[in-house]
Formats: structure tokens, C-alpha cells, sequence
């Protein structure tokens, strides 16, 4: 599917950015009634809330596990791959932890808008990660961008006219952060077929930078922590292709706001394992930090987003039916429609990625 036949497909849900009015400071400044609303929200945005819950009990059965584990595990340590900077990488990976708490949306945001949903959300999502495709942009690039998405809608009730220019400006704003060479302004007025002015996407982005209080780069994608998951298996490429289409997937499952990035990247991984016929063994809980306890209700999760009807038409399954990604998304949701008459657990021998 092309950009330009998506963007018919997200005016057909009425974000229509032809009749949309100029985003304006004072016309989109919230009443502090709503503004109180959605700081209060904003503020319930605590461990608490990202998933999973787990009783005390529980948290320090797998503390004690993984424990275990790190202290008997033996890291190979490459010291001639500069690019892991072992020496500080643990610091580092601390720091994320941290970080990636902080710049987490208000999963239930949806629940203080007053025209948009979640359907509106994944078709928005889909048209982007084929805008960002069209523009060869890099991996990083895109989950900022949504993440911006989605931390500015839970602090910000925005109208269904306005919900494209909220994401192509999103994507703007995160490709000046991450690229070496930004698409230009005038790029992104192109890709809406001139639906929005340059003026429009430019006072867009300063409102939304203002309502993030500046807050874009801290934000750490899952392919952060896919990279480091990644040792346990020697890189495969089978398996790190895979997962980077299923946590891609995850992008458009709402239901995946109250997940953190480190456990998106597990989570993809140990769903790959699983369709590949791999298991999730001490190597894996070692540089993921999660159990296999931790990471089964996710892995159904994306099971049933492959099993929806028309998944494999959407932009992110299309993109990765290219051979250029061994065309993991084929697999995928063939392996996914296969699990309705099997088990979950299958290990789908019958079934190859292409090489």
C-alpha cells in the first residue's frame, strides 16, 4: 500500500487535514478545567500502571530467580567490539531503566478524548510507518515519534481533524533529532497532499515541544535492549529480524502503552523464539532480565494482533514481506493463523523463513 493510498484510508476515518483549522496557541489552549484533568492522569502514570502487576510475592520470586541466575551466568565479554562499551555498559543500561519509566504515556489516555479511539490511533500509526519507510529514516526515529504521539495525547484532547497533523508533526520533530539529514518541512507538507501548511506543521511543533516541556531524546526504543538480547543467540539474523517486526506490531496494539520499552524488546524476542522453534534460556533471562513467567501474556498478545482479519494488508506486515526482511511478517502471521487450531506453544517445524 502506498502513502498516498493510506492517507485516503486515514481521511476516510475523517482526519481530514483539508478542512483543518490552523493550530492555534490560544484556540488549542485546553480550559484548566481539562488541563487539570489530564495532569491528574498524567501524574497516575506510576509503576502501577505498566504492566505486569505483580504481587510482592511474586516480584521476589523472579528477583530471586533472575538473581540466580546473573550471579552463575558466564558473559563473554568481546572486548574488541568497541560499539558495546562494556566497561560502562551496565551503568548505562541502569540509566535506561530508568528513563524509560519516565517518558511512558498515560496508557488510558484515550479514555479522556473526545473523538478519536484507538482504531483512529492504529490507522494514524500505520500511514506513519509507511511515511517514515518512504523516507528511508532510521528505526529510532519512528518510536519517537510515537511515543511524542502518544505522551502529547495524554496531556492534550485533540480533535479528529487535527489527529494527522499531530503525528506527521511528531515525526518531524523526532527525525530532527535522530537523522543526519532531517527531511525538510516542505517533505512532510507533501505527504499529507498539502492538507496542512508549512506554518501549520512549524506552530505545531512548538506547541508540542512546550506541552513535552522538551522532553524527546531520553526516550529509549526497544531496539536498545533488542540489540543486547541479542548476544544470546550470536545475532541471529532470523530471529532478530523477526523480532523486530513483532514489536513493531506492538506499535499498533494500545494495549501495549503500559509496557516498557526493555520488556517490548523481550517480549519480541521471546515471541520469535517461540515461532522459530528456540527456547528462552538462561543466556536470554541473563541480558533481557525477564523470565519466560514474565513475558508468555505478551506473546499472546501479539499472537492475536497477527490473527486479526486484514492484519497482513496493513503498511508495517507489507513492509515486512519484503525479501529484503526475509519476509518475516509472512511467516509471522501464517504462524499466528496456524496457532487457532494449535497450541500457542507450537513450535512450528513445518514452517521456515526465507534466507
Amino acid at each position: 500500500m502506498e502513502v498516498e493510498e493510506v492517507a485516503e484510508i486515514v481521511n476516510e476515518v475523517a482526519i481530514s487535514p483539508v478542512v483543518a483549522p490552523e493550530l492555534d496557541d490560544e484556540e488549542d489552549e485546553l480550559d484548566d478545567e481539562d488541563n487539570r484533568a489530564f495532569d491528574d492522569e498524567t501524574e497516575k502514570v506510576s509503576v502501577a500502571q505498566i504492566w505486569p502487576q505483580l504481587t510482592p510475592r511474586a516480584a521476589e520470586k523472579y528477583r530471586k530467580e533472575i538473581d540466580l541466575i546473573r550471579a552463575t551466568f558466564q558473559d563473554d565479554v568481546d572486548s574488541n567490539d568497541m560499539t558495546m562499551v562494556h566497561e560502562y555498559a551496565e551503568e548505562i543500561f541502569e540509566y535506561m531503566h530508568k528513563l524509560e519509566v519516565d517518558l511512558m504515556p498515560n496508557p488510558d489516555y484515550m479514555e479522556g478524548q473526545n473523538e478519536i479511539d484507538n482504531s483512529m490511533r492504529q490507522t494514524l500509526v500505520d500511514w506513519l510507518l509507511q511515511v517514515h519507510l518512504r523516507y528511508h529514516l532510521l528505526p529510532e526515529t519512528l518510536w519517537i515519534a510515537i511515543n511524542i504521539v502518544d505522551r502529547f495525547l495524554s496531556k492534550r484532547i485533540v480533535s479528529v481533524v487535527k489527529l494527522q497533523l499531530v503525528g506527521v508533526t511528531a515525526l518531524f520533530i523526532a527525525s530532527k533529532y535522530e537523522e543526519i539529514l532531517a527531511p525538510a518541512v516542505d517533505e512532510f507538507v507533501f505527504v499529507t497532499d498539502n492538507g496542512y501548511s508549512r506554518e501549520e506543521i512549524l506552530k505545531g511543533e512548538k506547541i508540542m515541544l512546550a506541552t513535552l516541556d522538551f522532553q524527546i531524546s531520553g526516550y529509549c526504543s526497544p531496539y536498545s535492549w533488542m540489540r543486547k538480547i541479542s548476544k544470546a543467540d550470536d545475532y541471529d539474523i532470523q530471529t532478530r529480524t523477526l523480532c523486530k517486526y513483532l514489536v513493531e506490531v506492538t506499535l499498533l496494539d494500545h494495549r501495549f502503552l503500559r509496557v516498557k520499552p526493555s520488556l517490548v524488546a523481550a517480549v519480541g524476542m521471546y515471541t520469535a523464539r517461540q515461532m522459530l522453534g528456540g527456547d528462552w534460556n538462561e543466556a536470554f533471562v541473563f541480558y533481557s532480565g525477564y523470565t519466560e513467567d514474565h513475558l508468555i501474556h505478551g506473546h499472546r498478545l501479539i499472537i492475536e494482533k497477527l490473527q486479526e482479519r486484514g492484519f497482513d494488508k496493513l503498511g508495517v506486515s507489507k513492509k515486512y514481506a519484503n525479501k529484503k526482511f526475509l519476509k518475516a511478517s509472512t511467516y509471522a502471521v501464517t504462524w499466528a493463523r496456524h496457532q487457532v487450531n494449535t497450541s500457542v506453544d507450537s513450535d512450528g517445524e513445518d514452517m521456515f523463513m526465507e534466507d
